[in-house]
């Protein structure tokens, strides 16, 4: 094991790798209850962590419900607002489910709300997709400071902090840093790998 994986990160823990489990498996349970069952969902997760998320919710449906719900990835680089203001990120490519969009049942899937905009960007990449019938949205975090009036349907845990405070999800797929959800102070370095507020980054 590398020296990595071995130390803990910075910050507060509040949610382990048990608990993102947890949290997946009731935020499977509610999609099906509000949904009536699987038939039209599709997952779309929003890169980094939403996708991989996206992965894993997809994976505890098919346990619960015994059918594969599609999954695919829509990336909002270019629909952001602040790309005058920030550096753009890598764009990733958009995968789009066979069966398309089109008066399906939309769960979009992120890490962190925060601000709104990221969600703002992903309705109107959506828009040049398809035409959803309902669109629903799923977050592992939620941890406040709205800046639009944008309401997540389900919610893995409700985080309260402050605007200085980092919320930083870490996730197995990618992140070397033992998996979990930490909440680390201004002056506390991230962990290596381990961005904060990885889906919320229009922190401005």
């Amino acid at each position: 094991m590398s020296v990595a994986h071995a130390t803990h990160p910075p910050g507060r823990e509040v949610l382990t790798s048990d608990d993102i489990a947890r949290a997946l498996r009731r935020i499977a349970h509610e999609i099906l209850e509000g949904n009536k069952g699987a038939d039209g969902l599709v997952l779309m997760g929003i890169p980094t962590r939403g996708a991989h998320l996206a992965r894993r919710l997809a994976a505890t449906l098919h346990e619960v419900e015994g059918v594969q719900i599609p999954v695919g990835i829509l990336d909002i680089t270019m629909y952001r607002d602040d790309l005058r203001r920030q550096p753009t990120r890598t764009v990733e490519p958009v995968l789009v489910p066979p069966g398309g969009l089109d008066d399906k049942v939309v769960v979009l899937v992120d890490d962190v709300l925060y601000s709104g905009r990221t969600v703002r960007a992903a309705l109107d990449a959506l828009a040049d997709l398809g035409r959803p019938r309902i669109v629903r949205l799923a977050v592992l975090v939620d941890r406040g400071h709205r800046e639009l009036p944008v309401r997540a349907d389900y919610v893995g845990k409700n985080l309260p902090t402050s605007h200085s405070e980092r919320v930083m999800v870490r996730l197995a797929e990618i992140d070397p840093a033992p998996e979990g959800v930490t909440i680390a102070g201004p002056a506390e370095p991230p962990a290596p790998s381990a961005s904060p507020d990885s889906g919320e980054e229009d922190r401005a």
